[in-house]
């Protein structure tokens, strides 16, 4: 096997063997990663010396026999989270050249570990987007067919590890960033619950809505990420202090038997979804069964309105964190201004692109004196039913199935003129996070033109045991080949 086709697991097991260095593997990737990105552009910022430095520590550690699961294990970071003294850019010309000076908890976490920071991923701008096409820096291809997006927001870091640039990266997901994007590039992504991971130095978009997470080549590796990145954080006041279970457990007994799923009712009539995406989900759904999973109905009655709802939540709370970018004390400011209003307006239109800028004009209408009540009340009250919906439907089962988006990867420009159709690509992993549960995307199938197709899971708040239990056992029973995609330079 090349060095470039381990996983965290393999990489983690043969660095402290001493069969390989950090060394070695660290070089091996950033040799592809120099021959390939380019075709891929998967990574916004590279500093090689520094990953290598990295690994040469981590090697002198492993061989004094302190290493950690993650020691001298090469990771990519979503260009949203703040590392110190490296520049977090957002995939914004308003942070182009922003420097952080301190890291954010998961990268402290990481550090700690002597993992390999291998560089940042590209991103649609501040998170807003659905293919990675918003970004203010480059346009990311999907590995497996480069005329196709990789999904976004961190699709990114999904076409990273996909394309074997790293062994995992971490995303973020504030409404099916981590999940999409996992889905169209053939790797795993779990978003945890909301709480279960510090959003410390996560450059905020939706704080009631965002959340970090691991996107992985497979099953197991999420169950390690998962034990690293989860814990309480007094930095971040939203962080649970319940206590975290190693998650690897949730892979040590295999078997199924008494799991109940259940299959929401309004998602089997919703319009809209390819025929093979559907018939990759019933081939999933068919195989959970065979290993002992019971299928139930389920009524999530207010689906209808989560996508009407999230897109005022969430541009309501953009428009409150974007509130920072002026130009002042940080980021990019417009020259020429002869005084103060006019240098925020020239700096938030120069700065800010397309998308951005429409969901800060959104929010801030829904949010203006008179529209607070019929806009963003209104949509939290339907917040707490979606809530509530879920609340009900797992009192009937453990996991709850959906595709994780009604289409296999578009291509790129396809619909990027096309707002609605880019915010309905998100339409089942959009409850995930208005109900604030944990969802995993696994690799389940391909379509005609061998473009991968994923299959979601949902769980209950703080129950990501049962959906790594039933990951990696769907995982094991599906064995999808091929596993690689073909890169040519």
């Amino acid at each position: 096997m090349d060095l470039h086709e381990l996983t965290i697991k393999q990489a983690s097991d043969l660095l402290a063997q001493k069969k390989i260095s950090s060394l070695e593997l660290t070089q091996a990737l950033l040799d592809r990663i120099e021959a390939l990105d380019q075709t891929i552009a998967s990574f916004i910022t590279l500093d090689p010396d520094d990953a290598l430095a990295q690994a040469q520590k981590a090697d002198d550690i492993i061989a004094a026999g302190e290493n950690t699961p993650f020691t001298g294990v090469p990771i990519a970071l979503k260009d949203v989270l703040c590392t110190n003294g490296i520049r977090t850019t957002c995939a914004s010309k308003i942070l182009e050249n922003f420097v952080p000076r301190y890291d954010a908890t998961v990268v402290s976490k990481l550090k700690q570990e002597h993992a390999v920071i291998i560089g940042k991923t590209n991103m649609d701008e501040f998170a807003m987007g659905s293919s990675t096409e918003n970004s203010a820096l480059m346009v990311t291809a999907n590995p497996w067919n480069t005329a196709h997006v990789p999904g976004g927001s961190s699709g990114g870091s999904a076409a990273a590890v996909a394309a074997r640039f790293c062994c995992g990266a971490l995303g973020t997901d504030t409404g099916g960033s981590i999940r999409q994007p996992a889905s169209h590039c053939g790797v795993v992504g779990l978003k945890p619950t909301y709480g279960r991971v510090s959003r410390f130095g996560l450059v905020s978009y939706g704080s009631s809505l965002d959340q970090i997470g691991p996107i992985v080549r497979d099953v197991e590796d999420a169950a390690l990420m998962m034990n690293l990145i989860c814990g309480h954080d007094p930095k971040d006041s939203t962080c649970s202090d319940r206590k975290v279970p190693d998650f690897t457990k949730a892979l040590v007994n295999p078997s199924l038997k008494g799991m109940k799923a259940g299959i929401p009712r309004e998602y089997q009539s919703m319009e809209g979804v390819d025929p093979e995406v559907s018939a990759v989900f019933k081939n999933a759904v068919k195989t959970l069964e065979g290993l002992g999973v019971e299928t139930v109905e389920v009524g999530l009655p207010h689906s209808e309105y989560v996508v009407a709802a999230y897109y005022i939540i969430a541009p309501c709370e953009a428009s409150a964190n974007l509130a920072r970018f002026d130009g002042v004390r940080y980021g990019f400011r417009a020259k020429g201004q002869d005084d103060l209003i006019s240098m925020y307006k020239q700096t938030k239109s120069k700065g800010f692109g397309p998308e951005v800028q429409r969901r800060i004009i959104i929010g801030t209408y829904a949010l203006s004196a008179g529209y607070y009540d019929a806009y963003y009340g209104r949509a939290s009250q339907v917040r707490t039913l979606i809530m509530e919906d879920f609340s009900r439907a797992f009192e009937q089962c453990d996991i709850i199935l959906s595709p994780v988006a009604p289409t296999p990867a578009f291509k790129i420009g396809e619909n990027v003129d096309d707002p609605l159709t880019m915010y309905l690509s998100d339409i089942f992993t959009l409850s995930a996070n208005m109900a604030s549960v944990p969802g995993i995307s696994v690799p389940a199938g391909f379509s005609a033109s061998g473009l991968p197709i994923g299959f979601q899971m949902m769980g209950a708040r703080f129950d990501e045991m049962s959906l790594l239990k039933a990951g990696f056992a769907l995982e094991q029973a599906l064995d999808l080949k091929p596993k690689f995609p073909e890169i040519k330079e």
